[in-house]
């Protein structure tokens, strides 16, 4: 079996036993939320895919409607639900006093916003959110918004690579704009790229986190371009650990 078909069978089980109905999920315009939502629609079960742009680049919310386009012309079980959160996000920042807000947490709330409308969908046809992150995002730097893109029931890629993520989309014929478009989370108005924001490649944080997980990397001579690499993945890490851990609780005894 594929591991394609390994994947949505995965899916599929997943609601059958939890007696649900629907997948729920996020289109971004990028690669990991084609793959996971064409994964999702190979499943047969009705799957709903959101676009909420909140004053994104036209070019990224048009790849995500392309790929909607593409994945209903395919699959009779798929819908699109479009809806501008541009005001809502004006709102909300209307009523938070101006003292709180930054540039870091304007970006996140912008995921957190989109989080709580995917889970009002969900809530209202019997459905589940399905994540996006792959395994360098998810498990590795911790590259998501805590309670935004993280808050999901099930996490189809993230065991997946970013690279194992390529190679599925092209099995999966995603298409080509969205796997040659530069990965973004989509959360500043500047338009940085996931690479801009990280000030490394995937490809040497995949290398940096198969290193970590290795048990001969301490006898391992690194060069300088390698020790930087690994600086940096660690440093990200250790910043964002507490996305990857339980929430702490206290224990009366």
């Amino acid at each position: 079996m594929k591991l394609h078909d390994k994947i949505s069978k995965w899916i599929s089980n997943y609601l059958i036993k939890n007696n649900l109905e629907t997948l729920v999920i996020g289109i971004s315009g990028g690669i990991d939320s084609a793959v996971t939502s064409t994964l999702c629609a190979r499943t047969g079960f009705p799957t709903k895919l959101l676009i909420m742009p909140i004053y994104q680049n036209e070019e990224e919310t048009n790849r995500g409607i392309n790929h909607c386009d593409f994945l209903k012309n395919k699959y009779s079980n798929v819908e699109n639900i479009n809806m501008d959160l541009s005001k809502v996000y004006d709102n909300y920042l209307n009523i938070v006093p101006i003292n709180y807000h930054n540039k870091l947490s304007l970006a996140n709330s912008r995921a957190r916003i989109r989080m709580t409308t995917l889970y009002m969908v969900a809530g209202g046809c019997r459905g589940i959110v399905v994540g996006t992150g792959n395994k360098v995002e998810d498990f590795g730097v911790g590259f998501f918004t805590k309670y935004g893109d993280g808050g999901v029931d099930i996490s189809p890629i993230a065991d997946l690579m970013k690279s194992e993520v390529y190679k599925l989309a092209v099995d999966l014929k995603v298409n080509n704009e969205i796997i040659k478009a530069p990965p973004t989370d989509g959360l500043w108005d500047d338009g940085r790229t996931d690479e801009d924001q990280l000030g490394i490649s995937y490809d040497d944080l995949e290398w940096a986190m198969k290193f970590e997980e290795s048990k001969n990397s301490q006898s391992i001579i690194l060069n300088d371009k390698q020790k930087k690499i690994l600086d940096i993945y660690n440093t990200h890490r250790q910043n964002n650990i507490h996305k990857m851990k339980s929430i702490p609780v206290f224990k009366k005894s």
